[in-house]
């Protein structure tokens, strides 16, 4: 099977994970492989590899893709919200790395047929699990009232002309059920006036936002960023790539609530929110991709990686890695 992906920020992932040999690293997005295998080379002799996928593609594909490495690989199909379920089936208490690309990969664009592409006819799905039950793209489309219609593609896709693309789509699916991509996206299209018609397709953020709630995407990270500390040993670390500004903004709360960065109002005397640190942030701001990896890959422009260190109680001190400005 053909899975074609082009890995974001995969040198710097592995620079602030700073894996060493022996350690149990997990990749909890696998899609092809790319930040999972580097990973692996550095805890190898020794280490192990965990990585999850909730899309049936990408663990065949890594199963092709390990083969060579034996028992140092283990997979499991499922959210990476699930990530301790997983550790535990496999006898695994904690690890000592995570990382966690929240990108679309370019497999569901190009070969999946499942709709996330506006370029070609697909049916309207958008499940990366096409086994979850729940509400595929075409089913929210044809049946959610207008105004719920626009308050997502608002609030996921920050669409100005929400309303309008709103409102074509329900007066189009009165003639006949909305069945494809390549309909839809010509129905926003049109709510577009010309003159702002620009570099990014009318429909992108559309189908952004059905993607997200499709998938219940911010949902299953908020789950996870709750509860990530329990699956770290001392000193592990944690990398998230983001691609959605609703993402990102959640991985950044949540890694200074856990450093304990006051985050009382200015003006205070003194501190009320009581804040106490459990680690710390490893990115002063968001990384970014450079100029070269975005003239290669032009989907690496919206990426933001952010990264944490969990407090090695072990020592009461922080590990010896990287931290990037």
């Amino acid at each position: 099977m053909e899975y074609t992906h082009v890995t974001v920020l995969k040198k710097e992932a592995v620079q602030l994970l700073d894996p060493k040999p022996g350690q149990t690293v997990a990749d909890g997005t696998l899609g092809g492989g790319g930040h999972a295998e580097a990973l692996l080379e550095r805890v190898l002799p020794g280490g192990l590899l965990v990585g999850m996928d909730r899309d049936t593609d990408a663990i065949e594909n890594a199963r092709a893709r390990f083969a060579a490495y034996g028992g140092a690989v283990r997979l499991f199909h499922g959210n990476y919200s699930g990530m301790r379920a997983a550790l535990d089936s496999f006898g695994i208490p904690t690890v000592n790395a995570i990382v966690l690309d929240l990108g679309l990969s370019q497999h569901h664009i190009t070969e999946s047929g499942r709709g996330f592409s506006f370029l070609r006819p697909e049916i309207l799905d958008m499940r990366m699990d096409a086994s979850e039950n729940g509400p595929t793209a075409g089913e929210i489309v044809n049946t959610w009232e207008p105004d719920a219609l626009a308050d997502i593609f608002f609030k996921y896709g920050e669409e100005r002309y929400s309303r309008r693309m709103a409102r074509l789509i329900a007066e189009a699916r009165k003639r006949a059920p909305i069945r494809g991509s390549l309909e839809l996206a010509e129905i926003v299209s049109r709510a577009v006036p010309r003159r702002e018609l620009g570099r990014i397709h009318p429909a992108t953020r559309i189908f952004q936002s059905l993607r997200v709630v499709v998938n219940n995407e911010l949902r299953h990270l908020e789950s996870f960023l709750a509860d990530f500390l329990n699956l770290l040993a001392p000193g592990g670390r944690l990398c998230v790539i983001a691609f959605h500004s609703l993402e990102d903004r959640l991985v950044k709360r949540r890694f200074r609530e856990l450093a304990g960065i006051c985050s009382c109002p200015p003006g205070l005397p003194v501190c009320g929110c009581g804040m106490k640190s459990q680690g710390r942030v490893l990115t002063r701001r968001a990384v970014c991709a450079g100029p070269d990896e975005t003239a290669a890959n032009p989907q690496a422009r919206s990426a933001r990686l952010r990264a944490f260190e969990k407090a090695d109680t072990d020592s009461g001190g922080t590990g010896s890695g990287q931290t990037l400005p």
